[in-house]
């Protein structure tokens, strides 16, 4: 049985590594973004170009989206020369974005109205995990639907998980963000606390990662601070947005976030001094500036590889 093709929109630090997979598995790939040189990339390894997501999608008959924001998803989705314009009735849309499950909610019955299936498909685990295939997908959707896909998205992914129907995923990828956001404040503590206490940093950073009290986010990000490039590939304003999902949904479901508060509150300080554009990580370097202390030590990598 020949493999579906696949239009892919948005190939930034995330996408591009996405779409990627699917070219070496096999998958025909139909791709565009506003970035000539995002394009150029995936086109150098096999995928075909288009001028916009309608031409992309009426070649391919199925669409994948990575995008920043529900905004700019919805405008890709349903604005002009938008994939509606292009998917034939009986298409499917993949969102493998960050959303509030009201919006993908919302945005999916938008493309229901013109005969288009939807399956939600955040991903979780960081870009250099999306590089390697090995990142873990969160799915929400009619089973069906991901069965006849989950050839594409183990192709992206080396995990996935059926959560339930469209919404599903979007409230477990913002909780595993919200985590992500929380842990890697905590994680800037302890290495202070370590420096500031005469420890060796990098005797400190592997004693914590064999104790009870590591996490996934000090056993990676950590590294970046150590090094100092403090590189993700993910960025406050990525990381503000996520936060304000989260703490939307814990006001719908009557769920307390007194974390997530604090911590949202402390990335708008880290806007406020490094800009939306600065990699989320550097939400460490505002306590090493507050403290005039760098939490530097030798043998760490200025990017992650899986």
């Amino acid at each position: 049985m020949a493999k579906p093709a696949y239009a892919f929109i948005g190939l930034g630090h995330l996408g591009g590594h996405l779409a990627a997979s699917l070219l070496r598995a096999g998958f025909t790939v139909t791709v565009h973004d506003r970035d000539p040189a995002a394009v150029a990339r995936l086109v150098a390894l096999g995928a075909a170009p288009a001028n916009s997501p309608a031409e992309a999608a009426a070649s391919a008959g199925n669409a994948i989206t990575c995008l920043p924001s529900p905004a700019i998803s919805e405008a890709v989705l349903a604005g002009p020369d938008g994939l509606l314009s292009g998917l034939p009735a009986g298409g499917t849309w993949i969102e493998m974005s960050t959303n509030g499950r009201d919006e993908i909610v919302r945005l999916a019955a938008i493309a229901a109205a013109r005969g288009v299936e939807t399956l939600e498909c955040p991903v979780t685990g960081g870009v250099h995990l999306a590089a390697a295939g090995k990142i873990t997908a969160l799915v929400g959707g009619d089973p069906a639907l991901y069965e006849r896909h989950r050839a594409a998205i183990e192709a992206m992914c080396a995990k996935s998980f059926l959560m339930g129907p469209v919404g599903s995923a979007a409230v477990i990828k913002v909780i595993t963000n919200m985590l992500a956001f929380i842990h890697l404040v905590a994680a800037g503590e302890a290495l202070m606390l370590a420096k500031r206490g005469g420890l060796d940093l990098a005797q400190a950073y592997h004693a914590i990662s064999a104790s009870s009290g590591t996490s996934f986010v000090h056993e990676t990000e950590s590294q970046l601070v150590l090094n100092g490039s403090y590189d993700i590939g993910f960025t406050m304003d990525l990381a503000l947005k996520d936060l304000g999902f989260a703490l939307a949904m814990g006001k719908e479901f009557g769920a307390p976030l007194d974390l997530a508060t604090r911590v949202r509150a402390i990335f708008e300080e880290g806007k406020a001094a490094y800009g939306g554009e600065a990699w989320s990580t550097m939400i460490v370097r505002l306590l090493e500036d507050t403290t005039g202390t760098d939490l530097r030590a030798p043998g760490f990598p200025a990017r992650l590889e899986a």
